[in-house]
Protein backbone atom coordinates (compact mmCIF):
# COMPACT_ATOMS: atom_id res chain seq x y z
CA UNK A 1 0.00 0.00 0.00
CA UNK A 2 3.03 2.71 0.18
CA UNK A 3 4.35 4.12 -2.67
CA UNK A 4 8.06 4.53 -3.10
CA UNK A 5 9.00 6.66 -6.04
CA UNK A 6 11.73 6.63 -8.20
CA UNK A 7 13.52 6.97 -11.66
CA UNK A 8 12.01 4.30 -14.39
CA UNK A 9 14.69 2.19 -15.89
CA UNK A 10 14.15 4.24 -19.02
CA UNK A 11 14.81 7.75 -18.01
CA UNK A 12 17.22 9.41 -19.80
CA UNK A 13 19.05 10.67 -16.47
CA UNK A 14 19.67 6.81 -15.97
CA UNK A 15 20.25 5.62 -19.68
CA UNK A 16 22.47 8.52 -21.24
CA UNK A 17 25.21 8.78 -18.49
CA UNK A 18 24.12 12.64 -17.62
CA UNK A 19 25.49 13.95 -14.28
CA UNK A 20 22.87 15.40 -11.68
CA UNK A 21 23.73 18.64 -10.96
CA UNK A 22 20.84 19.94 -8.65
CA UNK A 23 18.05 18.46 -6.93
CA UNK A 24 15.45 20.86 -5.73
CA UNK A 25 12.13 19.47 -3.88
CA UNK A 26 10.66 23.60 -3.97
CA UNK A 27 8.21 23.22 -6.53
CA UNK A 28 7.06 27.42 -6.68
CA UNK A 29 7.42 30.25 -4.43
CA UNK A 30 4.72 28.61 -1.57
CA UNK A 31 5.05 24.80 -2.21
CA UNK A 32 8.28 23.00 -0.86
CA UNK A 33 8.09 18.99 -0.70
CA UNK A 34 10.79 19.42 2.00
CA UNK A 35 7.98 21.65 4.27
CA UNK A 36 6.08 18.45 3.99
CA UNK A 37 5.48 17.39 7.97
CA UNK A 38 4.27 14.57 8.84
CA UNK A 39 2.84 13.39 12.52
CA UNK A 40 0.24 11.40 14.09
CA UNK A 41 0.09 8.44 16.15
CA UNK A 42 2.00 6.37 14.79
CA UNK A 43 5.05 6.38 12.34
CA UNK A 44 6.33 2.46 12.70
CA UNK A 45 9.49 1.32 11.09
CA UNK A 46 7.30 -0.10 8.37
CA UNK A 47 6.27 3.19 7.51
CA UNK A 48 2.23 2.14 8.06
CA UNK A 49 0.42 5.15 9.36
CA UNK A 50 -2.49 4.99 11.31
CA UNK A 51 -3.31 8.97 11.51
CA UNK A 52 -1.74 11.56 9.24
CA UNK A 53 -1.56 14.94 9.92
CA UNK A 54 -0.03 17.62 7.76
CA UNK A 55 1.35 15.41 4.75
CA UNK A 56 1.13 17.20 1.56
CA UNK A 57 -1.40 15.92 -0.68
CA UNK A 58 -0.50 15.03 -3.81
CA UNK A 59 -2.74 14.52 -7.59
CA UNK A 60 -0.96 12.03 -10.21
CA UNK A 61 0.27 15.33 -11.42
CA UNK A 62 1.72 17.14 -8.71
CA UNK A 63 5.58 17.56 -9.37
CA UNK A 64 7.30 15.88 -6.52
CA UNK A 65 10.74 17.42 -7.36
CA UNK A 66 13.05 19.16 -10.29
CA UNK A 67 16.34 17.40 -11.47
CA UNK A 68 18.86 19.60 -13.52
CA UNK A 69 21.36 17.55 -15.25
CA UNK A 70 24.92 18.83 -16.27
CA UNK A 71 24.24 19.50 -19.93
CA UNK A 72 21.42 22.39 -18.83
CA UNK A 73 18.57 19.93 -19.18
CA UNK A 74 15.73 19.65 -16.24
CA UNK A 75 13.46 17.08 -15.61
CA UNK A 76 10.44 17.41 -13.51
CA UNK A 77 9.42 14.71 -11.42
CA UNK A 78 5.20 13.71 -11.18
CA UNK A 79 4.23 12.15 -8.64
CA UNK A 80 2.10 9.79 -11.05
CA UNK A 81 -0.38 8.77 -8.37
CA UNK A 82 -2.92 10.18 -5.57
CA UNK A 83 -1.88 9.79 -2.08
CA UNK A 84 -0.67 11.53 1.14
CA UNK A 85 3.03 12.33 0.73
CA UNK A 86 5.06 10.98 3.57
CA UNK A 87 8.62 12.14 3.67
CA UNK A 88 10.91 13.16 0.98
CA UNK A 89 14.09 11.77 0.40
CA UNK A 90 16.89 14.39 1.52
CA UNK A 91 19.78 12.31 1.27
CA UNK A 92 19.63 12.57 -2.51
CA UNK A 93 20.39 16.51 -1.95
CA UNK A 94 23.69 15.85 -0.49
CA UNK A 95 24.33 12.58 -2.82
CA UNK A 96 22.61 13.50 -6.09
CA UNK A 97 25.02 10.37 -7.59
CA UNK A 98 22.40 7.95 -5.52
CA UNK A 99 19.48 8.75 -7.75
CA UNK A 100 21.31 6.82 -10.65
CA UNK A 101 23.67 4.19 -8.58
CA UNK A 102 21.14 3.18 -6.45
CA UNK A 103 17.77 4.04 -8.10
CA UNK A 104 15.49 1.69 -6.21
CA UNK A 105 16.76 1.86 -2.82
CA UNK A 106 18.82 5.20 -1.21
CA UNK A 107 18.16 7.05 -4.45
CA UNK A 108 14.30 6.88 -3.80
CA UNK A 109 12.70 10.08 -4.81
CA UNK A 110 9.37 10.36 -2.34
CA UNK A 111 7.18 7.77 -0.41
CA UNK A 112 3.41 8.33 -1.06
CA UNK A 113 0.94 6.78 0.85
CA UNK A 114 -2.60 6.66 -1.50
CA UNK A 115 -5.90 6.40 0.27
CA UNK A 116 -6.80 2.70 1.39
CA UNK A 117 -9.65 2.45 -1.08
CA UNK A 118 -8.07 3.77 -4.41
CA UNK A 119 -4.66 1.64 -3.54
CA UNK A 120 -6.51 -1.67 -4.89
CA UNK A 121 -7.19 -0.21 -8.03
CA UNK A 122 -3.84 2.09 -8.23
CA UNK A 123 -1.88 -1.39 -7.93
CA UNK A 124 -4.40 -3.49 -10.36
CA UNK A 125 -3.17 -0.35 -13.18
CA UNK A 126 0.10 -1.07 -12.69
CA UNK A 127 2.20 -3.09 -15.45
CA UNK A 128 4.16 -5.90 -15.12
CA UNK A 129 7.92 -5.97 -15.27
CA UNK A 130 7.44 -8.17 -18.68
CA UNK A 131 4.77 -5.20 -19.52
CA UNK A 132 7.31 -2.79 -18.96
CA UNK A 133 10.04 -4.21 -21.04
CA UNK A 134 7.47 -4.60 -23.95
CA UNK A 135 6.56 -0.87 -23.63
CA UNK A 136 10.01 -0.02 -24.03
CA UNK A 137 10.98 -2.40 -26.72
CA UNK A 138 8.02 -0.79 -28.62
CA UNK A 139 9.23 2.99 -27.79
CA UNK A 140 12.96 2.16 -28.95
CA UNK A 141 11.37 1.00 -32.31
CA UNK A 142 9.05 3.64 -33.38
CA UNK A 143 11.65 6.17 -32.48
CA UNK A 144 14.07 4.06 -35.04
Amino acid sequence: RICVITLAEAHPLLQSGKTIKNINYQISANCSRLQNKVSGKSKRICLFIFQMQGAQFLTELAPLCRISSSDGEEYTIYSCIRGRLIEVNENILSNPALLQEKPSTEGYIAVVLPKFEESKSITQGLLTQKEYEEVLLKRRSSAS
